[in-house]
């Protein structure tokens, strides 16, 4: 490592009062943190690669040390965290489970008692048609699906057209927070098997009311046809896409932390999907 970049690592690793500037930006942070995801590494190779790559480029920077990455990276605000879609956009719904860094199941098991860590839901609202991450929220476990939708749905600034979800979000919770973000919007929600119409069903009725009707008189597949219920399977792709590259676990150990990584993560997510997405023909 260049003398003058210890130096500096050794400088930034003191504690600092509130109002001390800070000798790296958020920014430079960020950037450690995205790498560190893309290419799965601990902070310590983060910062030997961001040391090789300013050497590659002739630069003579300062590169942040291990300790000041983990330390700074736990409140950092992502910077445009998402893509933002452009025009009206439709949006899948979709939560997956990510096991946080530590003891797994079998040490639970053999030793008992109750376990520091386990899992996280990371809530995804996905645009179907370019595979873009457009919102994302973790949560612990305990949080319900449905109640995330409006946290979602409050971070896309562009008009949304449909809202798509399993059969998990159905209820009125749901349709009040698309009704409120987005009055004109359709939800398109598989009704419970057991559900019935509402008291103004030949009146006024909703839009569950309609779901429930048509698959009464042209059953459930007819039903998933006429409203483009296919789309939905493209959020468990965005889902699959997200472990296959940035993990199944989560590296940070508060949940501050790991908030801050989940979306770092979407937004690595999202950069590869700008640089091309695999295209799959039918051979006949």
């Amino acid at each position: 490592m260049h003398p003058g970049r210890l130096s500096s690592s050794l400088t930034e690793r003191h504690r600092r009062r509130d109002n001390a500037p800070r000798r790296y930006s958020d920014i430079a942070i960020e950037a450690g943190l995205m790498l560190r995801l893309a290419f799965g590494r601990p902070w310590r190779q983060t910062e030997g690669m961001l040391g090789s790559i300013m050497d590659l480029l002739g630069l003579d920077l300062p590169v942040p040390d291990h300790t000041t990455f983990s330390r700074r990276s736990a409140d950092l605000g992502v910077a445009t965290a998402l893509r933002k879609a452009s025009g009206p956009v439709h949006v899948v719904i979709d939560s997956t489970g990510l096991k946080v860094f530590g003891s797994g199941e079998w040490l639970h098991e053999k030793h008992g008692g109750k376990p520091r860590r386990s899992w996280r839901k990371l809530h995804l609202a996905v645009d179907p048609d370019s595979g873009e991450i457009l919102a994302s929220e973790l949560t612990t476990k305990d949080d319900g699906d449905a109640s995330l939708v409006g946290p979602l749905l409050e971070q896309i600034d562009r008009p949304i057209s449909a809202v798509l979800a399993d059969g998990a979000y159905d209820g009125e919770p749901t349709y009040r927070s698309v009704t409120d973000h987005a009055p004109d919007a359709a939800v398109v929600i598989p009704p419970r098997s057991t559900a019935v119409p509402s008291a103004k069903v030949d009146t006024d009725p909703t839009q569950s009311d309609r779901h429930i009707q048509w698959i009464a008189d042209h059953g459930r597949l007819g039903w998933q046809r006429a409203v483009g219920y296919g789309k939905r399977s493209l959020v468990e792709v965005a889902v699959f896409r997200h472990k296959a590259l940035i993990g199944r676990s989560l590296r940070a150990r508060s949940l501050p932390a790991q908030e801050v990584e989940a979306t770092a993560g979407c937004k690595v997510i999202n950069i590869m999907t700008d640089l091309g997405m695999p295209m799959s023909r039918r051979i006949a």
